[in-house]
């Protein structure tokens, strides 16, 4: 699935104990009702993010992603995700009088250990 829209919000690198690493950011929808939309890169996919800036308008790639957990008081909860593992980005470049259109493509592979390696 594919999510396009403006970079809204971009937070910190997260990281935890065990070497792992989280990025979010908030992508806004370009739709007559926008939303905001949570999307979180982890492990080597917080890379993608590098050149990401806020008011950037770009395409993301996500899979969402389930799990169940069961609290202290034995009451089984679910949560949902969203992963992006892929980004494409479009805009203008100004420079002097002229401006140039900029696309680039950001893919790195996907493996198994970027699902299976959550701390929780």
């Amino acid at each position: 699935m594919e999510i396009i829209g403006k970079v809204k919000k971009l937070f910190d690198i997260q990281k935890f104990g065990s070497g792992f690493r989280k990025r979010e950011i908030v992508l806004t929808t370009e739709e007559p009702y926008p939303q905001n939309i949570l999307i979180e890169f982890i492990q080597d996919k917080v890379d993608l993010l590098e050149s990401i800036r806020e008011e950037d308008k770009i395409k993301v790639f996500i899979n969402i992603r389930g799990r169940e957990w069961t609290n202290p008081e034995g009451i089984l909860k679910y949560f949902n995700s969203i992963q992006g593992w892929k980004i494409e980005e479009e805009g203008y470049q100004q420079s002097g009088k002229n401006s140039k259109k900029i696309s680039s493509s950001i893919s790195p592979t996907l493996s198994s250990d970027d699902f299976d390696d959550l701390p929780f």
